[in-house]
Formats: structure tokens, sequence, C-alpha cells
């Protein structure tokens, strides 16, 4: 396989290094890997810290920055990152209002934000902890006890992070993270694996014509394996996947998002099918985005996801945001 890398081994610090060169907004410390928005800590602002594996870019650290997370942890490849990073990361971002970790439901990711969190109220940081688990596709995995958590980590640190810019305190900011995962849904396809650098080959196997109905980020296995559809019948399923379980009784957030290799050319084409089955089934779409926010390296599909707003949770979406992942109103 190619890849435009040096060797394996210096992969996430050298994507660190060309972040930082990229972005002077942020202050991105490559050797103890944790990622900050040079502005902070903000006086008076809640803070929110998240993070896990790299390879899934923009996640995390795309979307530190105004509006979303005050500061990212990053792993190694697939790896959780350890709680020295998140207890660095929690006291370089707190302004005395406490810090809220957005965690994904994978079993590394759980124990390390839990174990920081403990240290970090060692040192005096009020620490809340909201765990994402929106993935409808399995209830246990390779990874997980329980639901995996993959696109609402979008939805969850948007909304949750206007509401820390507004200056809603800790239990506020904590609630409504909790609300946007419980209105959250999503359900992933692959129609190709994905290739880690260690490895330097596909992680898993799938043949061709053949694709993987609820696949998670890390090229978990899904529900089960098909032949190759047509991008209206992937839609069918995976719609109809994501409303028999969130059940929506009002407008929703819709995510088309890329696992990496998909291009957009065909990620708005998905999106124009997922978009008609919402129609067909009655469901209103308060506003859409399509593109790479929460990806799996190189692997071809893509998953959707669906969160249901009232007012509140659209003008928190809608509020200004400024990360290199994710930007609009300011």
């Amino acid at each position: 396989m190619k890849m435009l890398i040096n060797v394996a081994e210096t992969v996430v610090a050298d994507a660190l290094r060309g972040m930082a060169a990229a972005h002077p907004e942020l202050a991105v410390d490559v050797e103890r890997r944790v990622v900050v928005r040079r502005d902070a800590p903000v006086a008076g602002k809640v803070a929110l810290v998240s993070g896990g594996g790299s390879g899934h870019e923009p996640l995390h650290g795309g979307f530190v920055g105004y509006g979303m997370l005050d500061a990212a942890c990053p792993g190694e490849v697939f790896t959780s990152p350890v709680p020295d990073q998140m207890v660095r990361a929690a006291a370089a971002v707190d302004s005395g209002k406490g810090v809220l970790f957005i965690v994904k439901n994978y079993t590394g990711d759980v124990l390390n934000f839990n174990m920081a969190a403990e240290l970090a109220e060692d040192e005096g940081i009020q620490v809340a902890s909201v765990l994402v688990n929106d993935d409808v596709a399995v209830t246990d995995s390779l990874y997980t006890a329980g639901r995996r958590g993959t696109g609402a980590t979008v939805f969850v640190e948007k909304i949750a992070g206007a509401a820390a810019e507004e200056g809603a305190p800790l239990e506020r900011v904590e609630a409504i993270a909790r609300r946007v995962n419980e209105s959250s849904r999503s359900f992933g396809v692959a129609l190709a694996s994905c290739t880690t650098p260690a490895k330097g080959g596909p992680t898993f196997d799938l043949p061709a014509g053949e694709l993987e109905l609820g696949v998670g980020i890390h090229g978990e296995p899904g529900r089960e394996r098909r032949a190759m559809m047509t991008s209206g019948e992937i839609a069918d399923f995976a719609v109809d996947a994501v409303l028999s379980d969130l059940r929506p009784s009002g407008p929703v957030l819709v995510l088309v998002n890329g696992m990496g290799a998909t291009p957009l050319l065909e990620l708005y084409g998905f999106n124009a099918e997922v978009q008609r089955v919402l129609h067909e089934r009655g469901e209103p779409v308060a506003r859409t985005l399509v593109g790479n926010y929460v990806t799996s390296l190189d692997m071809a599909g893509a998953s959707v996801t669906l969160c249901q707003v009232d007012d509140e949770l659209l003008r928190l979406w809608d509020a200004p945001v400024q990360t290199a992942g994710l930007r609009w109103g300011r």
C-alpha cells in the first residue's frame, strides 16, 4: 500500500507538526500530544475536552477552537490517548468554571477518561463527563460494551461548545451534551477496508463486490455483509436503521459523513438519496452537513447521523464556530 508518510512510528507526530504550521490559532504540543486553542483558558467559560485515537481526522483536533472544543488529546492510530494527556489538557483550559470531557464509547477511551477525571479532580479541577454512544448498528462490538460512539460526536461537540461559549454553567453544558447524544443515532457502511500505517495493508477482509452494513470507525464488523448495493438502496437501509431506533417527533439535523476515501461527488449523491428517504418517511430536515468529519483513515464508505432538534438545539447548532474542521458565522 502506498501512503504519504515517512515511517509508521512518526505518523501522529508528523501530522501534529503539520497542524501546528497550518493553524497558528492552535497551541500544539507535539511531544506531549495535546492540541489547545491558543486563547485558552477563556475567562468565565466552561472548557470542553475530547480525544481519541488518531485516524479519524478532523475529529478531534480539527474541532478545537471558538464554539467547539478547548482542547483535544490525540492518541496513536486507533489507540486511546492516555490519562496524562487528558489531565494536561484539562489543566491548560480550565478557567475555574469546570471542564466537560466528551468521550466516545470505546473501552480504552472510557477507562482513561474516567481515570483522568479522578486525577484532575485531585488537582482541584471540576470535571463532568458525557459518553457518546449513538451507533445503532450493534449493541456490543470489538472495542465497546454497548453502542459505539461515532458521528453524533460532531453534534455533541458543536452544540455543547456553543452553550459553553455563551457562558452556560457546567451543569447546563453537560445536560445539553447529554440531550444531544440521546437525540442522535448513526449507521455506517464500508465499501472497502481502511489501512493502518503500522500494518501497511487492509485491516479487515472485504471481498470485491461486497459491502459491510453497520461498520464501525475502526473497521469493526457490522450487522451483515451483502453484495454491492446502489446508493439509493444503501440510503434506504441506513436511514431506516436510524429511524427505527430514534423515532424522531420533530425536525432533524443530518450528517452525511465520509469515512475518508469516498469523494464528495459520491457523498453528495448519497445525501440526495438520504434526503429522499427522509422525505418519503415524512421527516423534516432542519440542517444538513456533508463531508469528512469522523473518518477511518482511508476507508471507503459513509455514515448517516440524525439528531432530533428543538429551537434551542438548532440555535446552538447555528451559532458561530471557528475551527480547522468546521467554521461558519464568524
